[in-house]
């Protein structure tokens, strides 16, 4: 089975960088598939994707060398295993607050013993490969995001599921639930401490910690603080973050 680019990063300590999609688009996957990001997560939760459209863009991606990772938009076994079957190799789950809820979300990622995923990969196996079926449990990655108060309180536990790979934070969720303005790149005050918090409770328990970002310097800060996946960007920011300097320089007067 062809191996997950993201586990090798892990292995040799460094920190994986994952861009972002939210355009419905194979051609802007494909495009961004060929830049250099570690993993490339589409983005079905907040955003026009769909799921036939997801796997459009998991087949324009196939030519490059990001590894193809999907947020689903909640829970439900059925999303997590159809874009599964299409090649995804990481799933992205919001809003897991309890054990029960990773469990469940773990389950559906995984082939029994370890899980109750249906078989059936079949662009899995194209993706992947002919032995697909006898490695997807240990090459496919699950990130539980942790993002209200109840996430928090419970995330000890939540970190201890088996299977589970990795804690991914939505920070503004997470400082909206706290009673603060939902805001990203929290450098410092009570969301800092939380994410701070978060990370180490996750390497406590031997697992991965990843977090979305929209700035680069606080990706690096991230990454230097130790998270071991950042989101530093998406397509649709770095859309509307490059045209408006073009046309300023263009259009100053």
């Amino acid at each position: 089975m062809r191996k997950n680019q993201i586990r090798e990063i892990w292995a040799t300590g460094r920190a994986a960088v994952n861009g972002w999609l939210s355009v419905p688009s194979p051609y802007v996957a494909e495009i961004m598939s060929h830049q250099g990001w570690d993993g490339l997560t589409i983005d079905l939760q907040h955003g026009p994707v769909d799921v036939p459209e997801a796997i459009r863009m998991m087949q324009a991606m196939a030519a490059g060398n990001a590894v193809p990772i999907v947020r689903v938009p909640w829970n439900e076994p059925s999303a997590i295993m159809r874009v599964l079957d299409a090649g995804a190799y990481g799933i992205i789950c919001p809003m897991i607050n309890t054990p029960e809820d990773a469990e469940r979300f773990v389950g559906a990622c995984r082939y029994p013993p370890d899980g109750y995923r249906s078989n059936g990969a079949y662009r899995g196996v194209i993706y992947g490969g002919a032995d697909y079926l006898d490695h997807a449990n240990e090459e496919i990655l699950t990130f539980a995001m942790i993002e209200t108060r109840e996430g928090v309180a419970n995330l000890a536990e939540i970190a201890r599921t088996p299977g589970l790979n990795a804690i991914y934070i939505g920070p503004t969720d997470l400082a909206f639930s706290h009673g603060y303005p939902p805001k990203h790149d929290n450098f410092d005050g009570p969301v800092a401490d939380l994410i701070a918090q978060i990370r180490e409770t996750a390497h406590a328990a031997g697992i991965r910690a990843g977090i979305h970002a929209t700035r680069t310097d606080y990706s690096a800060q991230m990454i230097s603080d130790g998270f071991d996946l950042v989101t530093p960007t998406s397509d649709v920011r770095m859309l509307t973050g490059a045209a408006p300097n073009v046309l300023s320089a263009l259009k100053a007067e």
